[in-house]
């Protein structure tokens, strides 16, 4: 009885430290990340207010302005993004999981590991070669493919995954019923895995929403309104960039502010799809 009693103890004292090594591990990676979001609220509150989001850029030197053109020149650059590296990434993810234990499997994940790894810059290079040196200028359909191949990698090596995680159990449940193997994947695989699909997604998706190297090559920026996916469109990133160089105190309260109008949109958009894909999973499981 001392014993059991013994070993009891020495299992609390193993899970205590465990669980204490945990939460300080959690605490050293999250403290940085807190003291950067407070940073950023701290200098870009003040001059956030309707001008900013409404407006577009004042000419250099003079004060007020904002950043509107910027803010939905972001929403469609991302928007045509993830329409061209969703479909791709999700797509290449579903080879390698449900028909990659090949060679042709080998080389798509090969390349996505190292596409993964490639810095930004390079990657807005290629889309200038192949994109900007063709059309003869920038424009947002450029950004929007070199943000896309950026999406892709990510998402693939994810999404197999999680799809790699679904119980094999329940995939020869649907083909002993008689459903084809691709309406298997589609409705019955992809449907359990749904959650953590849409999460890939939003890594992606956070991870290409900052980036400015690649749009510097391929948008290039615009200081006003911009449609068009043919011609140059300004961005949150690049308008952060450009005013953080500028010599005056006013482009930087108006930069710490887009920076946050930023990280605002990032994370309300991934609170908003997290949302989204647990109520389907939800009533998908009811």
């Amino acid at each position: 009885m001392p014993k059991l009693h013994t070993i009891s103890l020495r299992r609390k004292l193993t899970s205590g430290l465990a669980v204490g090594l945990i939460t300080l591990a959690a605490l050293v990676v999250t403290v940085p990340l807190f003291l950067i979001l407070g940073t950023v609220i701290m200098r870009g509150i003040g001059e956030l207010n309707w001008a900013f989001l409404t407006q577009i850029p004042r000419p250099v030197g003079e004060t007020g302005g904002g950043m509107a053109n910027a803010i939905i020149g972001s929403v469609m650059l991302l928007g045509l993004a993830s329409l061209i590296g969703v479909p791709l990434g999700v797509g290449a993810g579903v080879f390698l999981a449900e028909y990659g234990r090949n060679k042709w499997g080998n080389i798509v994940r090969f390349t996505s590991d190292v596409l993964n790894g490639v810095p930004s810059i390079v990657i807005g290079l290629t889309a200038y070669a192949l994109g900007v040196v063709v059309q003869r200028h920038f424009s947002m359909l450029a950004g929007s493919v070199a943000l896309g191949i950026m999406m892709v990698p990510t998402i693939a090596r994810t999404t197999e995954e999680v799809l790699l995680l679904v119980p094999q159990s329940i995939r020869e449940a649907a083909l002993g019923l008689g459903i084809p193997r691709w309406r298997t994947i589609v409705s019955v695989v992809l449907r359990t895995a749904s959650a953590g699909i849409v999460t890939s997604i939003m890594l992606a998706f956070a991870r290409i929403a900052g980036e400015t190297a690649p749009l510097m090559f391929t948008s290039f920026g615009n200081m006003y309104w911009n449609m068009r996916p043919d011609q140059p469109t300004a961005s949150l990133p690049l308008q952060i960039f450009t005013y953080a160089v500028m010599p005056y105190e006013q482009a930087h309260r108006q930069a710490w502010t887009g920076a946050l109008v930023l990280i605002s949109m990032i994370m309300l958009t991934v609170i908003l799809f997290r949302f989204i894909a647990s109520r389907g999973t939800i009533k998908g499981a009811s």
